[in-house]
């Protein structure tokens, strides 16, 4: 544990008992400290999205950004522990190549056990395949890294840093671009419930829903068709009340 910290990168406990880390760049945590790391993946990104996508043969995932992988690996271990049948192809930007590298030593929570082969293969290869998985990080920029794809993916997982501390990842032509790499009846989730955030989505002709899960705080989930699973967000009252309210712009 301690070889993971670096200049950049401190890890820190969370309050579920597992670890996520600080960077120092983005003057940010990984993750909710008072969610916890391995909750805030599971019930904010995959539970949601799995709840509409689980039963499809083949699922593509864009997970944004990699960081300490927390997602990805949530979802292999929602895919074993369902004995899900589905091929998963997930596929994730991150510009720090350094974290990639140093995560052989986090200190992972023991539900990732079984994968640690997968995350030594990431990190030195960058790239893992298997009968049910196949797993690709690109080391670069996100923005160009997505707008290589056209009705690919069935899920997104939105999970950049902040607006405040990385805008660049949540602007209305950022979600533009997300929108055309998505299929029609994609899935985005997100911890952000910002309005500013939701208008970016909701002028990209997104329908934008409430997640609530015991124990966590709620979260957003996005599709441009209409989702059952999910309480609706009035965006046109929340638009009226906020009527000077604007998504951010590049």
């Amino acid at each position: 544990m301690d070889k993971f910290n670096d200049e950049l990168h401190e890890i820190v406990l969370s309050e579920d008992g597992s670890f996520t880390a600080y960077s120092k760049e983005y003057d940010e945590h990984y993750h909710s400290t008072k969610d916890g790391a391995t909750k805030e993946s599971l019930l904010k990104h995959v539970h949601p999205a799995f709840k509409i996508k689980e039963n499809q043969k083949e699922i593509n995932i864009l997970d944004i950004c990699y960081g300490l992988g927390f997602n990805t690996l949530a979802t292999l271990y929602y895919h074993k522990k369902h004995s899900l049948t589905s091929k998963l192809n997930i596929y994730s930007p991150e510009l720090d190549a350094t974290l990639i590298s140093s995560l052989k030593d986090f200190s992972y929570p023991k539900e990732f056990d079984e994968f640690k082969h997968i995350i030594i293969e990431l990190c030195e290869h960058g790239i893992y395949r298997d009968a049910d998985f196949h797993i690709e990080i690109f080391i670069g920029d996100a923005r160009e890294y997505v707008r290589e794809f056209k009705n690919k993916f069935d899920i997104v997982y939105q999970d950049a840093f902040s607006p405040s501390s990385n805008p660049m990842l949540w602007t209305l032509q950022y979600f533009e671009d997300i929108k055309n790499a998505m299929k029609k009846d994609g899935v985005l989730t997100t911890y952000s419930i910002a309005l500013a955030i939701r208008l970016a989505l909701y002028k990209n002709d997104f329908n934008l829903y409430l997640n609530n899960e015991d124990g966590i705080r709620a979260s957003t989930v996005a599709s441009r068709i209409k989702l059952e699973e999910f309480a609706l967000v009035d965006m046109q009252h929340k638009i009226s009340c906020n009527p000077d309210a604007k998504p951010l712009m590049d």
